[in-house]
């Protein structure tokens, strides 16, 4: 039963991220879009394997790569990309200081409290030494690097 609920949760992750990216993403916006997703899927590939290999956080059923990698392909290099992606393209560069905080706490407390759920009630993910706090820590640190990482690219290229 767990399984069946399993591969739904991570077919449904593929489909609903992958229609925001389509309906969310402008034309004029694309390249930016790439930059950030493969920048957030390169330090995602660095914390995922990090936290997998010392055996803080486990990935029970996986759809893809279950012998290649022990991290979820779904969600370090698909969902939290594809998020982070909207975040920084929809980032309220203009607005104020509590605006921009709110925005990082409302993106990273959405992913948080999803995995928190697929913790507690799926085998997509086990904690074993790790904690949901971790986790919005982990996501908040991640997003504001590749924000960073956004804001000094396109500004750099902006200038020439």
């Amino acid at each position: 039963m767990k399984k069946k609920l399993d591969k739904r949760i991570e077919i449904s992750s593929w489909i609903i991220v992958t229609i925001l990216l389509i309906k969310f993403i402008p034309r004029d916006k694309i390249r930016e879009a790439h930059t950030s997703f493969f920048f957030k899927q390169f330090i995602t590939w660095l914390f995922g394997l990090l936290v997998v290999e010392k055996k803080f956080i486990s990935y029970p059923n996986r759809m893809f790569f279950k012998h290649a990698n022990k991290t979820s392909f779904t969600f370090e290099y698909f969902v939290y990309p594809g998020l982070c992606t909207l975040f920084n393209l929809y980032y309220p560069l203009e607005r104020s200081n509590i605006i921009k905080i709110l925005y990082y706490l409302l993106h990273t407390s959405i992913i948080t409290v999803f995995e928190a759920l697929a913790v507690k009630y799926t085998n997509l993910i086990n904690y074993k030494k790790w904690t949901w706090y971790y986790s919005f820590i982990t996501v908040w640190l991640t997003y504001y690097l590749s924000h960073i990482y956004h804001k000094w690219y396109f500004k750099r290229h902006e200038n020439n």
